[in-house]
């Protein structure tokens, strides 16, 4: 195991502590011997009805039937139940860490993961693992060498999300027909790529460019 394996693995313990001792916190007061059902009833709906400082310090409210099942939890298997697998407890950096770790990498993509990391803890006071950061950067594609981030910002493909959001349009230059330069009017939609008006023409104007266009438009000829 790798050094970033470890303190990954590191990372993922003490979010899965920091979890259970959250849980505990609430439902230790439900699991109290001796007390009723009623009691028990009137004590949940007001933990779910209030926001909790959760982990890492965001606030969270928990539903009473999650109050309920971590309740049983602790019940049947007392402080361990209530710890998630580490599977569960992938640790979560905050969105705004994350996006200044993005500009640091932007502004000089020559910064390794362990740069900003450090860079991080100056400015912020915490920062997530360099694997979190690596992970977050290749998402980016932003260890790309920066030739090739420049090619790929600038030639990247932009595809509509469904049929007729968008139509693209434009002329082609055809052969010489009958002694005449000859012009092709094409119309495709940018989801499917399908051909939605096409006409060849003589001249290239926009009178034939909409003479193109036009039956595109009637009724039940779109895709």
């Amino acid at each position: 195991m790798t050094t970033l394996d470890e303190a990954d693995k590191k990372a993922r313990l003490e979010r899965a502590r920091e979890t259970g001792l959250f849980r505990y916190s609430l439902v230790q007061e439900l699991a109290e011997a001796g007390i009723t059902a009623a009691e028990r009833g009137r004590r949940a709906r007001e933990l779910a009805g209030r926001a909790h400082d959760g982990p890492g310090g965001r606030p969270v409210t928990v539903s009473r039937g999650t109050l309920d099942r971590w309740r049983r939890f602790y019940e049947s298997g007392g402080f361990d139940a209530l710890v998630p697998s580490l599977r569960q407890c992938q640790p979560r950096t905050p969105d705004e860490v994350l996006a200044l770790a993005e500009a640091l990498k932007r502004e000089k993509p020559e910064r390794t993961a362990a740069q900003v990391r450090r860079i991080l803890q100056l400015t912020s006071g915490w920062a997530p693992s360099d694997r979190t950061l690596q992970r977050l950067f290749g998402r980016l594609e932003l260890n790309l060498p920066p030739r090739e981030q420049e090619e790929q910002r600038a030639f990247g493909r932009f595809e509509c999300t469904r049929p007729n959001e968008m139509w693209t349009g434009d002329t082609l230059h055809g052969p010489v027909i009958a002694g005449g330069k000859s012009y092709l009017f094409a119309f495709l939609d940018d989801h499917s790529r399908a051909v939605m008006g096409a006409r060849w023409a003589y001249h290239d104007d926009v009178v034939r460019m909409a003479a193109a266009f036009r039956p595109a438009l009637q009724p039940g000829f779109r895709r």
